[in-house]
C-alpha cells in the first residue's frame, strides 16, 4: 500500500479471521491486560526462568542474549488472583480436529495444577483447537479424571465437549475465561 508521503507498507501481520486461532497466547494477554486496566482481576503470563550465559553488549539500550540455558522446568503460563481467589493456569493449542495430545502438557505442570486444587486455589488449562476455532476452559480435577480413568495419550474432542467449558470470544475483553470462575465460584 502507498501512503500519500510515498512511504510504502506492508501489512504482513494483519490478524484476519481466518487465522485468530494461532494467537491462543495472544489473546489472554490482551485479555488480562484488560482485566488488569479495569480492577477485575491481577493476572499475568509467567517468565520462563533462564540463566543467562553470554551478551553481546553493543551499547547499553543494545545488550543482545547470545547463548542462555533454562534453569528448572517452568510450572504453568499463568497466575494471578481474582475476587480474593488464587488462579493459575496453562494454556495450549492444538491443530488436531479430534482431540488434545496429553503430550502437549508436562507432568511437573500437572502436578503443580493439583498442588493448585489441594491449597483451594483455582487450577486449570485453557485449549485452543485452533482448526475448529474453539477455546475450552478445563478444570484440573477434570483433567486428572481423565488421566486416572483413561490409557488414551489424548484427549478426544467430546471430552470437552462434556465436560470443559467453551470460552467464547469477544472485544473486551477478547476471552472473558472470568465469567466461567464466577460460575464455580457462586
Amino acid at each position: 500500500m502507498n501512503y500519500p508521503n510515498g512511504i510504502k507498507r506492508e501489512f504482513k501481520n494483519i490478524k484476519t479471521y481466518g487465522n485468530r486461532g494461532m494467537n491462543l497466547e495472544q489473546d489472554l494477554n490482551d485479555t488480562n491486560t484488560y482485566y488488569l486496566n479495569s480492577d477485575i482481576a491481577v493476572i499475568h503470563k509467567k517468565p520462563t526462568p533462564i540463566t543467562v550465559n553470554k551478551v553481546d553488549f553493543k551499547s547499553r539500550n543494545d545488550a543482545v542474549i547470545k547463548e542462555a540455558h533454562f534453569i528448572i522446568p517452568s510450572t504453568t503460563d499463568y497466575n494471578g488472583v481474582y475476587k480474593g481467589k488464587y488462579i493459575d493456569f496453562e494454556a495450549k493449542e492444538t491443530k488436531s480436529l479430534t482431540s488434545f495430545p496429553l503430550s502437549n502438557i508436562h507432568k511437573h505442570q500437572i502436578e503443580h495444577l493439583k498442588k493448585i486444587y489441594k491449597c483451594d486455589g483455582i487450577g486449570f488449562i485453557i485449549v485452543r483447537f485452533v482448526k475448529l476455532n474453539k477455546t475450552y476452559l478445563l478444570f484440573i480435577n477434570d483433567l486428572i479424571s481423565f488421566i486416572d480413568n483413561n490409557t488414551r495419550v489424548s484427549i478426544p474432542l467430546s471430552y470437552f465437549e462434556e465436560k470443559a467449558y467453551i470460552i467464547k470470544e469477544g472485544f473486551n475483553p477478547r476471552l472473558d475465561y472470568l465469567k466461567i470462575i464466577d460460575n464455580i465460584i457462586n
